[in-house]
């Protein structure tokens, strides 16, 4: 029998490895749609790619959800067992999916006549003048133009929109969804720069204060760029020690040979670099305020919930399934992560004279609370965090749909705490609801916030990590005391004499009610939704 001959047998008896779609379908919808609005993008006309985009990402997003659901129960592997489908997959899949619908509700906000709450005059009518002509738009026309340029103005007045914003969100919410899933160390690291890829460039897109946009897009793409080239390293590394990239694989290695695992170490060490700064962790963070900030909010919001979660999954999977041998090894340098992180985010929003800004620096103080879940490497930990990232993520969506709310006499969104003084005057409503968001991130009892750090430092407490707790306690004290001040701001401070107004665009006030909603009933009636990531926190390997 020639060669050719035996490899046509062994073809034959060999059955060829089965991908199983219907497992990636989550995925595969959200790439199929982001795939057809790039085409969308090409060669619809440009009156009707907004609707289309808009209509094509909400129908896809909301396919993804059901199809998450469907699979729910699920526990294996596909992509020849480059992808597990889990538990903690299909619950942090559906948190991103929920979060991602929001978010994308807030892109799409374009065309709307404002209407100033408890405020008349010269100031209202210039308020609704300047935002006539999709000033509500947060995404600049022309991306291609220079700043405040002819070309940017002749956009804006011939009423330009920014289409090419949806397809780019569809695929980082592609990446997203894959990134906690990943079963091996490669297809993470696509994952990686599928999700991030995107948002470089969302960061740079916003309508107003272009050049801080651009300089947020610029660091966080650098930074971006060096965290990802650790990571690389990292799987080099890894694979050294274990020869292959598979997380279970590497796991048996380092179980076989647990007395040389310095290559391992030095890996996970490597890798963890490129996950900590997604999760904007001590000493990682220092792009978050600067793009927070300069990136155009709804993007701040999809950021600041979404790639956290996605972040943290990944990472809960790399020390849960990969390396648990070394749960000795990386539990304390984690725990001092985590301290840090904990208490530098609560300390430096403090000095914070920018209502972004100081929420960047509580998804820093939130990011070390989260990782007190991840010390105890027990199923009880998982469960607590699964519950931590739902109530975060949506919690953080409604927080930055509030802040695209308040806008000064020029349209532009009012970030300054100072113009913030008095609001709850005279908007007594939206003043409520912000002030619900941050005392939920304070973690009031009878909000979502209180469960999640509850559920989180009882998980570590009785997991030994005793002293997390305490810090815990600590630093949300001195978080409390920020988010107290921005209430007293608001309801017993007079207002500036230049008083920003209040719009309210129909969808930014549908995502506001909704995450006020699901704030106030996940801290009353948690149990259901704390029993579901409880079933939920299951690995396949």
């Amino acid at each position: 029998m020639t060669s050719y001959e035996y490899g046509t047998v062994l073809a034959a008896t060999v059955p060829a490895p089965s991908i199983e779609y219907s497992k990636l379908s989550p995925m595969l919808i959200v790439f199929g749609v982001a795939v057809v609005g790039v085409l969308v993008e090409a060669f619809l006309p440009r009156p009707y790619r907004y609707a289309t985009q808009v209509v094509l990402g909400l129908a896809g997003l909301l396919a993804a959800l059901v199809a998450v659901v469907r699979l729910s129960g699920t526990n294996a592997t596909a992509m020849v067992g480059a992808v597990s489908i889990d538990g903690v997959t299909l619950f942090l899949q559906g948190t991103i999916l929920v979060v991602s619908i929001l978010a994308l509700l807030l892109i799409a906000e374009r065309d709307a006549q404002p209407r100033a709450e408890g405020r008349s005059g010269p100031g209202t009518w210039s308020l609704a003048a300047a935002t006539v002509g999709r000033s509500l738009d947060a995404f600049t026309p022309q991306a291609s133009a220079v700043p405040g340029g002819a070309g940017e103005m002749a956009a804006i007045r011939t009423g330009v929109a920014t289409t090419e914003v949806f397809p780019l969100t569809m695929l980082a919410i592609g990446g997203l969804l894959l990134f906690p899933a990943s079963n091996d160390l490669l297809t993470m690291f696509v994952a990686l720069e599928v999700l991030s890829l995107p948002l470089y460039l969302l960061c740079g897109l916003a309508r107003r204060k272009r050049l801080l946009s651009q300089e947020a897009a610029l660091k966080y793409f650098l930074l971006g760029a060096f965290s990802s080239a650790f990571f690389l390293y990292g799987v080099a590394l890894l694979y050294g020690q274990a020869g292959t990239v598979r997380l279970g694989g590497i796991a048996d290695a380092i179980a076989q040979h647990p007395e040389n695992t310095t290559l391992a170490m030095l890996g996970v060490g490597l890798l963890a670099v490129g996950l900590l700064f997604k999760i904007g962790a001590v000493p990682f963070q220092s792009w978050v305020p600067d793009v927070y900030q300069g990136a155009p909010t709804p993007i701040t919001g999809f950021m600041a919930a979404a790639t956290k979660i996605a972040a943290v999954g990944a990472l809960l999977r790399l020390l849960q399934v990969a390396v648990p041998g070394l749960r000795d090894d990386w539990r304390p340098v984690l725990a001092a992560i985590a301290i840090a992180t904990m208490l530098i985010g609560a300390v430096m929003a403090i000095t914070q004279t920018d209502v972004k800004r100081m929420l960047a620096y509580s998804s820093v103080a939130h990011a070390g609370f989260i990782l007190t879940g991840l010390i105890p490497g027990t199923d009880a930990g998982v469960a607590a965090i699964l519950f931590y990232l739902l109530a975060y993520g949506i919690g953080t969506v409604g927080a930055f749909a509030v802040v695209g709310l308040v806008r000064d006499s020029s349209g532009a969104e009012a970030t300054a705490m100072s113009q913030w003084a008095g609001l709850g005057r005279r908007s007594p409503a939206l003043a409520t609801v912000f002030a619900l968001f941050l005392l939920s991130f304070a973690g009031l009892p009878l909000t979502s916030g209180f469960v999640s750090k509850f559920a989180v430092f009882q998980a570590a407490a009785a997991g030994g990590a005793t002293p997390l707790v305490l810090v815990g306690v600590i630093s949300s004290a001195i978080a409390a005391f920020f988010y107290i001040r921005v209430i007293v701001l608001m309801f017993f401070t007079d207002p500036p004499e230049a008083a920003p107004a209040v719009i309210t665009p129909f969808l930014t006030t549908a995502v506001v009610t909704f995450t006020a909603g699901a704030t106030i009933l996940l801290g009353i009636l948690p149990q259901s939704m704390l029993d579901i990531a409880e079933r939920a926190a299951t690995f396949v390997h």
